[in-house]
């Protein structure tokens, strides 16, 4: 799907085509991709240890930010790649989608960066930064529905590999996080699969292998790119719909998350607080393009790929009320 013929376009003549990327660009991507890969296998290392323990990824506060037992056991470190390439090959094939969309529309950007973070995934994501507007609707759509295509592809791939290489739990291993909430993708490649292979352990029952792992987290960065606010993903398409539309749906996604993180989980707390930054206003693009039946196809595909995709509640016992009520209040007198 991250091809530059991806979609019909009729002004592609009258585009003048994006100048190359400069050397100071390759090294910047570069150097964050390094960064990025070491973090993210750091991670990986933990939780393939875990796996071949029979336990799951989270079992000890250990494995919550395990970097400083990775150094103690640094020749383990290699076993920590299927957990980071997977999440790489995901975040990258939805950020080079982007990418290859502005290419072909004219529009100039960076290469993908990618952002290392001390989290639970080793990363932040991944980006790509505009460096000259979007001249139509049409583009837009374009560049926001062409990244969680691409990056949905690949996970699920990554999936199907990971669901096969799963196994059956320890007994009597406690975990931090219990009921994870399983994407409706991952419950059905799980239903296709053990269809097929009936040896195949429920998947409340499995201990999740790390390609799995990260599928799940590539899975749930895609619903969040394609929340239908601001300038992520979602909000892109909306805008291309109606400049209206999209104030309405922002306003409403604020909302409606707002009230997700207090009953439900309290990342989604945190993310309406981000849409609310001054940052995240869509900048005006003009609607002086056409859209063709490609264009508007993006559409349901994307809405398809949010519901297979998003969870309300991806870890339970996580809300802004479950923390408070564990708090133990001490009011002086």
């Amino acid at each position: 799907m991250a091809t530059p013929g991806l979609l019909p376009n009729p002004a592609a003549t009258a585009v003048k085509r994006p100048a190359a990327v400069t050397l100071r660009d390759a090294l910047i991507a570069t150097s964050l991709f390094l960064l990025t890969l070491i973090s993210t296998t750091a991670v990986g290392v933990r939780y393939m240890y875990n796996f071949r323990l029979g336990q799951d990824p989270l079992t000890t506060d250990a494995d919550l930010l395990p970097f400083s037992w990775v150094w103690q056991h640094r020749e383990l470190f290699v076993s920590g790649l299927p957990f980071s390439l997977t999440l790489i090959a995901i975040l990258l094939a939805h950020e080079f989608g982007h990418y290859f969309a502005c290419r072909y529309y004219g529009v100039r950007s960076t290469l993908p960066l990618m952002l290392p973070a001390p989290s639970l995934s080793g990363t932040f994501g991944a980006v790509i930064r505009l460096r000259s507007r979007i001249q139509s609707r049409a583009a837009l759509i374009a560049i926001g529905a062409s990244g969680p295509i691409a990056g949905f592809i690949v996970a699920i791939g990554t999936v199907m590999l990971g669901l096969r290489w799963s196994t059956v739990p320890a007994s009597g291993v406690p975990s931090l996080v219990h009921n994870v909430q399983i994407p409706l993708i991952i419950q059905i490649l799980h239903a296709m699969i053990r269809h097929a292979d009936p040896s195949l352990q429920p998947i409340q029952s499995i201990v999740p292998h790390p390609v799995l792992s990260a599928s799940w987290i590539g899975i749930l960065i895609t619903a969040l790119n394609l929340i239908p606010a601001g300038q992520l993903d979602g909000g892109h398409i909306i805008y291309s719909i109606s400049p209206r539309l999209h104030r309405l749906t922002s306003v409403a996604t604020v909302l409606f998350m707002a009230m997700l993180g207090i009953a439900g989980w309290v990342g989604w707390l945190l993310w309406s607080v981000v849409l609310l930054l001054p940052g995240m206003g869509h900048p005006r693009v003009k609607n002086n393009e056409p859209y063709g039946v490609a264009h508007l196809a993006l559409i349901p595909i994307c809405f398809v790929i949010l519901i297979l995709s998003g969870t309300p509640r991806p870890f339970a016992g996580y809300s802004l009320l479950d923390m408070l009520a564990k708090y133990h209040w001490h009011w002086p007198l």
